[in-house]
């Protein structure tokens, strides 16, 4: 039999259920999740999002960045897309064996096969992850990298808080992209379903065109030869 203090909390969390939002029952959980110190950031940033205020989420990788990584959470959807999209764009520019590109998960599944949604997702941009496998991020990983990308506010957090020594190369890797959601987050579909998947890798290709030529704004040749006639 439930005694009365269990009782009078379960009545509690329903009354709290009626008058505020699943939305912000679950970021508090959150919050509480990441514990006080990432939890902070996080909250931090999620008030500023929801303020407008996103100044610290506009920063851009340097130009000279040759090694680049892409961060999600479990590394079979967003950053796997973004990795084989960056290829695919380097590829198209001729520049693909000048840069470095690895994509992680901070909480991955090591070896895990690409979730079918993005499978599916990326085929229709003309790309393939039938062979991507997911991998953990590593102190290696984030040390060895130019600029960090990462996809949401969770993932911007749990990075400041895990290296932050590299807080100058991490950035939102939706800096790049478009209003309304540029400098925002680009939301984790694997709770979605394979539209928001499309959608998803839609915002990731623009995204990633917009890296792409922040880095390289030039023929490739004038980057090799300054000098060069036109």
């Amino acid at each position: 039999m439930p005694t009365p203090a269990r009782t009078t909390t379960a009545a509690s969390k329903d009354v709290l259920r009626k008058f505020v939002p699943d939305f912000l029952v679950q970021q508090g959980n959150l919050v509480l999740r990441l514990g006080p110190k990432a939890g902070s950031i996080y909250a931090k940033l999620r008030l500023l999002d929801a303020m407008g205020i996103r100044k610290s989420n506009q920063g851009l990788a340097p130009e000279s960045s040759r090694s680049l990584l892409f961060v999600c959470f479990g590394n079979i959807m967003r950053s796997a897309m973004a990795e084989f999209l960056m290829r695919q764009a380097l590829m198209g520019a001729g520049v693909q064996e000048q840069v470095r590109i690895v994509s992680a998960g901070l909480h991955a599944s090591p070896g895990r096969e690409a979730h079918p949604w993005a499978q599916q997702a990326s085929a229709e941009l003309g790309i393939s992850l039938v062979e991507h496998r997911a991998k953990l991020l590593t102190p290696e990983m984030v040390e060895q990298a130019d600029c960090i990308l990462a996809m949401d506010f969770q993932n911007k957090t749990e990075l400041l808080t895990l290296y932050p020594a590299s807080q100058s190369k991490i950035f939102m890797l939706s800096a790049y992209g478009e209003q309304p959601w540029q400098y925002r987050e680009i939301v984790d579909p694997y709770l979605g379903d394979l539209e928001s998947t499309r959608s998803c890798s839609r915002q990731l290709r623009i995204c990633i065109g917009n890296l792409k030529t922040s880095l390289f704004p030039l023929p490739y040749s004038s980057h090799q030869n300054p000098q060069a006639s036109p």
